[in-house]
């Protein structure tokens, strides 16, 4: 196992780094100040902001690694700890399937966000998705301490919480092409999407 997590990180971590952190950089408001919630280390949100340099990224997680490449707070998982509308953005990267009430945490997004909250997450829809996700998660997360409920959506559930919140899809994206190939065939397919919310003022 630890043969395999090596050619994993060497092979694969680092690509998927690079390609999501491009992806969720376009779009982004001009000079957006962004909170990023279950930010783990924050090397993603560095990533962006080397794209990015107008943007500024801080965060905010359950467990504080001991380095971090973005400043980060402590919070419950449940409230987060700023006021209303105090940043323009805010995000979250594979962290709502860690939860066990995700639209608690969106409607907090929808409180403290002015303009939009980003969405990087999974659908649970296609043959054996729960499975391959429920294997990504494990392989990614379980060596970090972080709670595995293994709680994906499928694209109808997501659209009806939105819709319950309030919230608007401007922009949804499933074909992101993280994986090289051919861990493409079985990682990738539908199984992730970036989303863009509005209606969060």
């Amino acid at each position: 196992m630890r043969v395999v997590k090596e050619m994993h990180d060497r092979l694969v971590y680092g690509r998927r780094m690079q390609l999501l952190a491009e992806k969720m950089s376009t779009g982004l408001p001009a000079e957006a100040k962004i909170l990023d919630v279950g930010c783990g280390d924050g090397k993603i949100d560095s990533l962006i902001m080397s794209k990015r340099a107008d943007i500024s990224i801080e965060g905010i997680d359950v467990l504080i690694r001991p380095q971090t490449h973005i400043p980060v707070i402590a919070f419950d998982g449940k409230k987060i700890p700023h006021p209303d509308a105090s940043f323009d953005v805010v995000m979250f990267v594979d962290v709502l399937h860690h939860c066990l009430h995700p639209e608690q945490l969106l409607a907090e997004a929808k409180r403290v966000a002015r303009k939009s909250i980003v969405i990087k997450d999974h659908t649970q829809d296609g043959v054996l998705a729960g499975p391959t996700l429920r294997f990504m998660d494990w392989f990614g997360n379980a060596h970090h301490g972080v709670s595995l409920p293994y709680n994906y959506w499928s694209r109808s559930q997501w659209n009806d919480c939105f819709t319950n919140l309030g919230l608007q899809v401007c922009d949804w994206r499933d074909r992101l092409g993280l994986y090289p190939w051919p861990a493409t065939c079985f990682f990738d397919r539908k199984l992730h999407f970036i989303a863009s919310l509005q209606g969060a003022t």
